[in-house]
């Protein structure tokens, strides 16, 4: 079965797909935007853009009983490669020890122009 999961502390969907979706002991977040949900404005610059899609993904997470520890995998999306050392330092933050296995790469564009969009997967034990 799937159990659709949203919250109104993450932006919401702007098309016809979930904020994620929940089946057995996985959790599947749609690519996240660094929009911050109170104002609907993206922050400027990388590495605040990386920050903010996190707080999204933590928002989401936290809604269904899930946090970054359950976190597997993650698939990040950048305007430009050249944005992936400052968006790589702020990544790292998010995580222990034990980072998730992750694909990264360039697109020719983001949606509403942001330089970062990250998806996960992630799973209880």
């Amino acid at each position: 079965m799937k159990k659709v999961i949203s919250t109104t502390s993450a932006p919401a969907a702007i098309g016809p797909y979930s904020q994620a979706v929940e089946t057995g002991n996985m959790i599947f977040l749609s690519g996240q935007l660094p929009i911050d949900p109170k104002t609907g404005i993206m922050p400027e610059g990388i590495k605040a853009q990386t920050r903010q899609a996190f707080a999204n993904i933590k928002a989401i997470l936290a809604e269904a009983g899930y946090s970054v520890e359950h976190i597997v995998k993650t698939t990040v999306l950048l305007a430009d490669m050249s944005l992936f050392g400052e968006m790589n330092e702020i990544y790292a933050e998010q995580f222990g020890s034990v980072f998730p296995s992750r694909s990264a790469f360039a697109v020719k564009e983001l949606p509403k122009q942001a330089l970062v969009e990250i998806e996960v997967i992630a799973v209880k034990a």
